[in-house]
């Protein structure tokens, strides 16, 4: 593996920056470079292909694809097709009545997409079934692989014949890896990929591999591990019924919307958990705790298949439901009426937990609390850089500008539910009894009324990236060089002060008459790296108190950013270490 100037998440950020930086890579080995007629420089290639067969219910050919917006005629009723979600509107039209004979014509001229990302122009049904007949046969072993992509952007090193780098090039696209893989496997480019790299599994899970062997393992377990869909029929309401029963069993489900005859009840069924079981027993964990349980079966007709669900108590649950829509770790059902159901899969999520169970996951790392409102308030502000940790006996720790606050802990049995009781001094708000909502190894929500919390997990010793952020902090004293609020420079209020973080978690802050200012923080990892610091009411240092982005990182320098809900920078903080 390459040695980058950071550790590899920061490699990440090097690569996607449009700022001029400096990374550091050494040549690579044979077992790094890609060759050009290796099987893992054709397993890449294939994860690049085009695939087609999403919109088989129109041109009935996984090889290619018609690029969006396209009118059609079905049964007579003109369509224009903007997105894949409408397709459903061509298999509703189909599904409407059981003893028509369906048809779908296409209005020309038309834009096709070939497996290898080309586009072709087609003026007419003829030259459409010329393409199609140079694909092969519905449900026939074919190139591509869908089962696994790579997550987005990737970076390869470019090297000439002394291994020398001579390029860095970033990927965006499954179009641009296929041609670029093509000048690789003709032997036009040297190159070896930028790990780490993450690859996106069919049903939504990530694997983060490390080197050439891990990636070709991964992809080579992942390429038939699911149902390509290369027939041509829309939804895959081909499934069997054995196939259908083990999908429903192979993991818990979630529910995620939920519509009972036009009427929304998301906030009522939100986050329920259905587990499919042998013997044809359903259980569900309502979000107070309560598990319910039921029956289901699975029935296979000419207009797809069903699931039926009975209960003698869940009674907005109790009907036979079309499999309406299947995609990657998502079920979508639906019965006439204007009844839905969304379920989401989560294999990690636990269903049938005990009180030992609970103690275990509280016991294992430390916890942020990210979410809670009490009363209608939001009151986590309070809690940024101090996170819990749970002990045996009872015992809870606070983490408070380096201390630890000591309280104590129940996990008691409320209606069938869980509930969590915590009790610290001075923290009134933590003191509710908390319904366990949702449990799974790194997440726990918890209600109460109109009242919620949500913890996650920070375990910090086992991620690399966090202990090179951690032991950077520590390592120096830093300085504000930089601090914007929106199109206002604020750094002048921040002069000669000197900041020391403290790896018991305490930010010590000196002023320029050599008072203290007492903070806490804690970097740590939610979908990138955080850096969370709280001064309480201590000006100026109060307007920092927050969860930072952290953009850049070196041992002499700190980029972080505060981002609005839609993406836009609100202020940006730079500590430069202090000479």
């Amino acid at each position: 593996m390459k040695t980058l100037l950071f550790v590899p998440f920061f490699a990440f950020l090097l690569f996607t920056s449009c700022q001029d930086e400096v990374v550091e890579i050494t040549p690579p080995n044979d077992s790094e470079a890609l060759v050009a007629n290796s099987e893992l420089t054709k397993l890449i290639s294939a994860t690049s292909i085009k695939d087609g067969s999403a919109d088989n219910i129109i041109d009935r050919a996984s090889c290619l694809s018609v690029e969006l917006p396209v009118t059609v005629i079905v049964n007579g009723l003109e369509v224009t097709i903007d997105s894949k979600e409408d397709f459903k509107v061509i298999e509703a039209i189909f599904n409407e009545f059981e003893d028509d004979e369906d048809h779908l014509d296409i209005v020309f001229p038309i834009t096709i997409v070939l497996s290898n990302h080309s586009e072709i122009v087609i003026e007419n049904r003829d030259a459409l079934e010329d393409l199609i007949q140079e694909c092969k046969g519905e449900n026939e072993p074919d190139d591509d692989i869908e089962c696994i992509d790579f997550k987005y952007p990737i970076s390869f090193s470019v090297y000439n014949a002394n291994f020398e780098i001579i390029d860095v090039i970033t990927i965006e696209s499954d179009r641009q890896l296929y041609h670029f893989i093509k000048r690789v496997k003709e032997g036009e480019v040297f190159a070896s990929l930028n790990f780490p790299v993450t690859m996106v599994l069919s049903d939504g899970s990530a694997v983060v591999v490390n080197n050439n062997q891990e990636l070709q393992q991964v992809i080579h377990d992942a390429k038939e591990a699911c149902d390509e869909d290369d027939d041509n029929d829309y939804g895959d309401d081909d499934f069997t019924k054995e196939r259908l029963d083990n999908l429903l069993m192979s993991c818990p489900w979630v529910v995620y919307e939920f519509k009972r005859n036009e009427d929304n009840l998301n906030d009522k069924y939100r986050e329920y958990v259905i587990a499919f079981k042998e013997d044809n027993v359903v259980k569900v964990r309502a979000r107070g705790g309560d598990m319910l349980t039921g029956t289901w079966s699975t029935r296979v007709t000419e207009r797809g298949a069903l699931i039926k669900l009975e209960f003698d108590t869940l009674v907005d649950f109790t009907l036979e439901w079309f499999v309406y829509d299947l995609e990657p770790g998502k079920i979508k059902l639906y019965q006439a009426g204007g009844n839905r159901i969304i379920l989401k899969k989560n294999c990690d999520i636990v269903v049938d937990y005990t009180k030992e169970r609970i103690k275990n996951y509280l016991q294992e790392c430390l916890w942020r609390i990210v979410r809670l409102s009490v009363d209608g308030v939001d009151n986590e502000k309070d809690y940024i850089g101090t996170p819990l940790k749970f002990f045996e006996n009872n015992v809870v720790k606070l983490r408070v500008n380096g201390e630890f606050v000591e309280g104590t802990y129940e996990i008691g049995v409320r209606n069938n539910g869980f509930v969590l009781q915590i009790i610290l001094e001075g923290r009134p708000n933590l003191k509710l009894e908390w319904f366990i909502t949702f449990l799974e190894p790194g997440l726990i929500k918890l209600e109460n009324a109109t009242n919620r919390m949500v913890l996650q997990r920070h375990c910090p010793n086992v991620d690399d990236d966090l202990n090179y952020v951690d032991n950077v902090l520590i390592d120096s004293e830093w300085e504000v060089a930089l601090y914007e609020d929106g199109d206002v420079n604020k750094t002048e209020e921040f002069h000669m002060y000197t900041i020391d973080f403290l790896e018991s978690g305490w930010i010590k802050v000196t002023d320029p008459n050599n008072g203290i200012i007492d903070g806490s923080w804690l970097a740590y990892r939610n979908e990138g790296l955080f850096l969370a610091m709280h001064f309480g009411i201590e000006a100026p240092f109060d307007a920092l108190n927050h969860r930072w982005r952290i953009k850049e990182i070196s041992e002499n320098r700190i980029e972080l950013k505060d981002y609005s809900a839609t993406g836009t920078i609100e202020r940006i903080l730079v500590l430069e270490k202090k000479v």
